[in-house]
Order: C-alpha cells, then sequence, then structure tokens
C-alpha cells in the first residue's frame, strides 16, 4: 500500500534516510543536509523538518533486537525460529510504517516545487539520490566476493514413458 501511494524509489530512499547509515556516516549526514538545502524551507516548514528528521532516525533498539534473536536461532526449534522470525519482522514492519507515515506527512507539508526538488533528491539511482541520501557508499572491499546466484535452468526433466 506505501508503495502506491509515493512511489517505491522515493519510499526506498526516503526510508533508507533511517537507515544506521544516517547516524553514523558523514556522507550520509552530509546528504541529508543537502536534501534540506534542496528543498528551500520556509521558516514555517522548518519545525516539520525537525520532526520528519527525528521520525527517521533508527530504531535505537533494533540492532540489538537483531543481533539477540540472531544468538539465539540455533538453540530454537523450527517453530519457535519462524515465531522469532515474525515477530522481528512485524516490529521491523511497524518502525517501517512510522517512518513512512512520517516521509508522507512532511511530504504533504511541502509546495510542489519542493515536492519535485525531494522526489529528485530521493530518487534511487540517480546522481544525487540514494546512493547519497542516507546511504553510506560501499566500502572498496568487502572480503572475498560472493559467487553469482545461480540462474534457473532451462532445461526440461525428461517426461515419464507410458
Amino acid at each position: 500500500m506505501l508503495f502506491r501511494t509515493m512511489g517505491a524509489g522515493a519510499l526506498f530512499a526516503a526510508l533508507t534516510l533511517a537507515s544506521g547509515a544516517y547516524a553514523q556516516h558523514p556522507a550520509a549526514s552530509a546528504a541529508i543536509g543537502n536534501l534540506h538545502d534542496a528543498l528551500h524551507l520556509t521558516a514555517a516548514q522548518e519545525d516539520g523538518w525537525r520532526a520528519y528528521k527525528a521520525a527517521i532516525q533508527p530504531d535505537p533498539s533494533a540492532d540489538s533486537r537483531h543481533r539477540s534473536a540472531s544468538r539465539m536461532m540455533p538453540s530454537l526449534t523450527t517453530p519457535r525460529r519462524i515465531d522469532l522470525i515474525n515477530a522481528e519482522m512485524t516490529a521491523d514492519m511497524a518502525f517501517a510504517r512510522r517512518q513512512g507515515d512520517a516521509v508522507k506527512a512532511f511530504y504533504a507539508s511541502l509546495t510542489p516545487e519542493q515536492q519535485h526538488a525531494f522526489d529528485r533528491q530521493t530518487l534511487q539511482g540517480s546522481g544525487g539520490g540514494a546512493q547519497s541520501v542516507g546511504r553510506a557508499p560501499a566500502p572498496s572491499s568487502q572480503g572475498p566476493s560472493q559467487p553469482p546466484l545461480p540462474q534457473p535452468s532451462t532445461n526440461t526433466l525428461p517426461r515419464p514413458q507410458g
């Protein structure tokens, strides 16, 4: 539903502002400043901007909760692992919904020109988009490269005779 309202690229980019990179990486922090500058907010809109920035901050308990869940997994039975995964996804989705609501509320307070600037600044894959708004640059080396995912086979199984 959120994707239909905002568009997947803008939503993804806007919500990635809430990633841990936003709080921890200077380039991501600069990107939120660039977004602010591009919007040319009025004095009356600054309170909305501050509320938006606060709402998209990373969930301080999420990393700890995820680490704890990961440590618990080996000791759980499969049904309990599924329950834990579902609980984690529910908590993460609730947080993502709150962030999405904050993005939409702030976006609604913008003029059409500012909305266009917001869309342009947060568009995934554009020169000034999601790669620079809220996402830390990828490290040049992340250890051994992963092999490509297997592609679906075009071969078909032989039909049984008879």
